[in-house]
């Protein structure tokens, strides 16, 4: 199943992509007689997104193509929500190849967080702040947790998951560069965090090792590789951080780049990702 959010009257509201469009949750309510959440957030933070998840892969899925949809063209998104409890972000977690490190990561994970205000979603600009002279944009597939959890081992931490989406991180990567420890601050200008359009949930996604996840700019890719090559599996991350913080539903995860590419004004950066919709964000200065 697949949800995004899309701007309707003035309102930011879920709805469920298929083929033939986006259905709205408001729609579905009706004629289901069903009284799930209208935003992507309260249907993960209550639970009710594996009620829908339920319904969808019973009767739901055929039942969806019957009803009224916003053409994809016809529509504007937004962020899938816009305050999460917290963003983290994994640094360097990919390697050419996994044999580089003989299969077996070194040291626990360097890891960030993001302030909700950075939070931009698919079409919206990504901002150069003043203060930077390069900035760069690093493509992400990000996970979404869909349950509360705490100290997990890495065995159990995909039943938490709630899905995966599209996501680019972006750096003062000078202020980072001038010194390491500027690092939060390098990651915190709004405008920063771009996710979605589309969250998938987990059980549409049957091989998240062989995803490529590539930084594309201006249509050319510029860095790609798989998930298999990452020195830190999702299930790892998500284990690895809820030793540190409980992680509570809708909190969201990126799990590390391929690769970082420059942006300036009048770019069109990039994340794609095999089976899910592009994120493409504009560059202004």
């Amino acid at each position: 199943m697949k949800l995004a959010t899309v701007k309707i009257g003035g309102k930011e509201v879920a709805g469920l992509v298929h083929d033939n469009g986006i259905v709205l949750i408001k729609t579905i309510n009706e004629v289901e007689q069903r009284n799930w959440s209208q935003s992507v957030f309260g249907l993960i933070e209550s639970g009710q997104l594996e009620d829908m998840q339920e319904w969808y892969k019973g009767r739901g899925k055929e039942r969806v193509k019957e009803l009224p949809a916003f053409a994809f063209d016809d529509v504007t998104y937004a962020p899938i929500y816009r305050n999460p409890r917290k963003i983290w972000g994994i640094g360097m977690n990919y390697v050419k190849m996994r044999s580089e490190l003989g299969g077996a990561a070194g040291g626990d994970p360097v890891f960030f967080m993001k302030p909700d205000t950075s939070i931009i979603g698919a079409g919206d600009t990504i901002e150069i702040p003043s203060q930077s002279k390069k900035t760069t944009a690093e493509a992400e597939l990000a996970i979404v947790i869909g349950k509360k959890c705490k100290n997990i081992p890495e065995e159990e931490a995909l039943y938490m998951i709630a899905g995966y989406t599209t996501a680019l991180d972006t750096t003062a990567a000078d202020i980072h560069a001038e010194n390491p420890r500027f690092m939060q601050r390098a990651k915190s200008f709004d405008t920063f965090f771009s996710f979605g359009p589309v969250i998938v949930t987990k059980d549409e996604v049957s091989n998240v090792p062989a995803l490529q996840v590539a930084t594309v700019l201006n249509g050319e890719i510029q860095h790609e590789n798989k998930v298999e090559n990452m020195i830190y599996n999702p299930a790892y991350i998500v284990s690895f951080l809820s030793q540190v913080t409980t992680l509570l539903p809708g909190d969201i995860i990126m799990t590390g780049t391929p690769g970082a590419t420059v942006i300036r004004q009048g770019d069109v950066v990039e994340c794609r990702i095999d089976g899910f919709e592009p994120l493409l964000n504009s560059v202004v200065q």
